[in-house]
């Protein structure tokens, strides 16, 4: 009679054949929380989504930034760059990724209204395209 792998064990196995080991940080999860984890983390970073992995490293490494997270940046941009991203492409990441807080800063400092704000970003948009600027 053949043994059943419980799922905790088949998910161990798993993210051992994905990573090469298993990380501390996921061991330390509860036993459901990293069977039910484990397939959307597996998915997002080595599936086909709509999004291109360098394309979603590049966001990770922005969201990064953004929250000060030293282990979130060091992850996202050594995966960016197994995903082919140049230096000069990370230096854009790392310079964009300032614009969001900071422009947010700027708008929430001034208490601008958000009706407003929304009136002015269709108008824009629809100068662009009667313009003929926008750029996919």
């Amino acid at each position: 009679m053949a043994t059943q792998i419980e799922p905790y064990e088949e998910t161990l196995e798993d993210i051992e054949e994905s990573f090469g080991l298993v990380p501390g940080y996921l061991e330390a999860l509860p036993e459901q929380e990293l069977v039910n984890e484990w397939p959307n983390m597996k998915r997002f970073m080595f599936g086909d989504t709509v999004i291109d992995p360098k394309t979603r490293e590049f966001i990770g490494q922005a969201i990064a930034a953004a929250i000060g997270c030293e282990f979130c940046r060091h992850f996202h941009k050594g995966a960016a760059q197994l995903h082919g991203a140049t230096e000069e492409e990370l230096a854009e990441v790392f310079f964009l990724a300032s614009y969001t807080p900071r422009y947010s800063a700027i708008i929430q400092a001034q208490d601008y209204d958000i009706d407003v704000f929304k009136d002015e970003v269709e108008q824009i948009a629809a100068y662009l395209q009667e313009q003929g600027q926008a750029s996919d």
